[in-house]
């Protein structure tokens, strides 16, 4: 089947002319990373691209080449509509979903099959190995730029190779893309350990709010909190990332108010507990490991409904 659909991938891309790429709202270090990478790639061979992120390119990941191409709507014409990272087309954002897309290219498991043409493959790393290993098979090339963006998006899906999803095959796509140019220790600090005080002030107002109950911990990242450290980007800094390292839980939630009704919720999960499940009945998704909503409530509401649903999860023994 993933023959097929990389024949016709390769097709639509050779008659495309005008393209729209767009990947999901606060992107990550893999929307940014896949999204350049194509991007790139297709402009290498003559193609008018246009890369849009309704919340534009965050601090730390604007050193990627072609980063300051990326705009927050589209503005010209365009005859092919390209999807990367984004599990539901919704998280796009509606000010930027123009129609159906013709392509899209995804990992997560909750993906819902929403493009004309879905290649998606739930047991990848990130959606950056996966163009890392399609852009030869669609005929595109991987220049230096294009290494260095899909590995930062491998970088930091894998929070540096330590996720449980990491495989042999991951690294050879890493070591290939180290091979076409990308600088993997720049990339390594730029993507992952390079903060600015602002994140690290912003880092320490929600674990102030640190909270444990058995096996299960959370922690709240307010709109005040983020507005008085004056940290300017609309995702967490990485917090998350800190949370799934503290070996006394299960499963980590973090909780991010992006306005007063509308609260961000991201779980992450040691190995044997499936997140996702929950991520759904909450009108989210992502992997096992890692997964996430945006709930419509207040932040009290919110916190009261996840809490229960995931302590449910851990007292029903309710692993994958």
């Amino acid at each position: 089947m993933n023959d097929e659909i990389h024949a016709a991938i390769r097709e639509k891309l050779k008659k495309a002319r005008r393209i729209l790429i767009a990947s999901h709202v606060r992107p990550d270090g893999d929307a940014i990373g896949s999204l350049l990478g194509l991007g790139l790639s297709l402009q290498a061979v003559g193609k008018h691209v246009q890369m849009v992120l309704r919340d534009g390119v965050p601090d730390n990941l604007s050193h990627l080449p072609g980063s300051s191409q990326i705009v927050t709507h589209p503005s010209e014409a365009f005859d092919t509509f390209i999807a990367v990272d984004s599990g539901e087309l919704k998280r796009i954002g509606n000010e930027i979903v123009p129609r159906q897309p013709d392509i899209q290219i995804d990992h997560h498991v909750t993906n819902s099959r929403y493009a004309v043409i879905n290649l998606v493959e739930s047991d990848a790393v990130a959606t950056a190995a996966i163009l890392a290993e399609s852009l030869p098979k669609w005929e595109l090339p991987i220049t230096k730029e294009v290494a260095s963006a899909l590995l930062t998006g491998i970088l930091t899906d894998t929070i540096g190779f330590r996720t449980s999803n990491m495989n042999a095959n991951a690294l050879r796509v890493a070591a290939d893309l180290v091979d076409h140019g990308a600088d993997l220790p720049h990339l390594y600090f730029q993507g992952l350990v390079s903060r600015s005080i602002e994140a690290a002030r912003y880092w320490g107002m929600g674990l102030s709010t640190l909270q444990q109950k058995d096996r299960l911990i959370w922690a709240t990242l307010r709109e005040t909190d983020r507005l008085a450290v004056g940290y300017n980007n609309l995702d967490d800094a990485d917090l998350t990332d800190i949370l799934s390292s503290i070996s006394d839980a299960d499963i980590s939630v973090l909780f991010i108010e992006h306005s007063p009704d509308i609260i961000k919720v991201s779980w992450r999960s040691q190995p044997g507990w499936d997140v996702s499940k929950i991520a759904e009945q909450f009108g989210g998704g992502g992997h096992a490991a890692a997964a996430g909503a945006e709930i419509p409530g207040t932040l009290e509401e919110v916190q009261a409904a996840v809490l229960d649903a995931t302590e449910k999860l851990l007292l029903n023994g309710n692993s994958k």
